[in-house]
């Protein structure tokens, strides 16, 4: 019995040995293939707070600090405190995309998003492209912002319209001929200004002889003859994409001095630093105010992207007021970090109601923010 007694527990202990190593192949196998996983190339794009620029303040350029907000041959005034527009990060591009660690990673950061590649890269733009797009879209801002501020202020400026070429297609008429970027002026002699010009000018042209064609490239003007062809329901078509850009002619020069940035969401900001310049006092009442949103020139503030990411930024940056667009607040509500207050605005009059109750301290639980938009709409 004694001899049993001992023999006995030693015949259940091979099964429990075998199963013991099999878990540790398993184991070590999910994390040999978790690791090769971290090294793989995920179809993602992970956008994040990017840097916060004051436009009270200054910018770097070629490693030297200067105004971001530059005004010469008009009165402006001393300010304070800040007026920041807020940027989005974007890690990775097409050929350098993120690892599954890193948007395991950005999954569990709340100031981060995983966005997929193609929504910010499409296929059929390059990255260069893509950039110079930005930039465009940087420079566009810029002007409507100086005309935005002016419009308020009523100091008149002058405007004039020019049709581009957004784009142009493959194989059409224009192909060769017209490239993105091109100015039109002309069409058989008659002046154009508007897009709904440019089709009456080449409809009156008809698709049986080429048309005769002013452009300016690159500041130099020249002709080029187009034939155009029929299209559906009777038009006629040069096979281009058009667009109406406003060029202003300001009584004064205000430079807006930004490296390394794109797009067109800081306008309303842009803006509201002009604003401060040309006025006395302060306008934000030298308080720390973060926002975003387009302008136009009658003032019009319109959405931009990331705007969780940028509510996230100028949280960090120690900003506790915020101006949103309204047309964003249904990405706002629910995703405001402690501590900051979102007023929603949808013109640049707004924005400045905003800031004129801040600086006089006048209480602002009655001005408009995400969430009693939100409950009115």
């Amino acid at each position: 019995m004694s001899l049993f007694g001992e023999t006995q527990p030693t015949e259940p202990a091979k099964p429990r040995s075998r199963r013991r190593t099999a878990g540790w192949v398993s184991l070590i196998a999910a994390l040999v293939l978790a690791l090769g996983m971290s090294f793989i190339p995920s179809p993602y794009v992970i956008e994040q707070p990017g840097p916060v620029f004051n436009t009270l303040g200054t910018s770097d350029h070629d490693g030297t600090a200067v105004p971001l907000i530059t005004i010469q041959g008009a009165t402006t005034y001393p300010t304070s405190g800040a007026l920041d527009m807020l940027t989005v990060s974007v890690v990775g591009t097409p050929d350098s995309r993120p690892s599954w660690a890193e948007i395991v990673g950005a999954w569990f950061d709340t100031s981060r998003a995983i966005v997929p590649l193609e929504a910010i890269y499409p296929p059929s733009v390059s990255v260069d492209q893509q950039n110079e797009e930005n930039a465009a879209q940087m420079v566009d801002s810029q002007q409507e912002a100086i005309a935005a501020a002016l419009t308020d202020l009523k100091i008149p400026f002058t405007t004039t319209a020019t049709v581009g070429v957004a784009q142009v297609a493959d194989g059409s008429p224009a192909t060769g001929i017209l490239q993105s970027g091109d100015l039109i002026d002309s069409v058989n002699g008659t002046a154009v200004t508007t897009v709904d010009g440019l089709k009456a000018a080449v409809t009156a042209n008809g698709d049986a002889a080429p048309a005769t064609i002013v452009i300016t490239r690159d500041s130099a003007e020249s002709t080029v003859q187009v034939t155009p062809k029929a299209g559906d329901g009777g038009a006629v078509l040069l096979g281009i994409g058009a667009a109406t850009t406003a060029n202003y002619d300001f009584p004064f020069t205000v430079n807006i001095q930004l490296d390394n940035v794109g797009g067109p969401s800081a306008g309303m900001m842009f803006a509201l630093g002009i604003i401060d310049q040309l006025t006395p006092g302060e306008l934000n009442g030298g308080q720390k105010v973060a926002g975003t949103g387009t302008i136009t020139a009658d003032g019009t503030v319109g959405p931009i992207g990331g705007i969780r990411q940028k509510l996230s930024g100028a949280k960090q940056s120690g900003a506790t007021v915020f101006l949103a667009p309204s047309t964003n607040c249904d990405e706002v509500v629910g995703h405001v970090p402690d501590g900051l207050k979102v007023f929603a605005v949808t013109t640049l009059s707004d924005s400045l109601t905003v800031l004129n109750d801040i600086s006089s301290g006048t209480n602002t639980d009655s001005l408009p923010t995400c969430d009693t938009v939100q409950a009115a709409g």
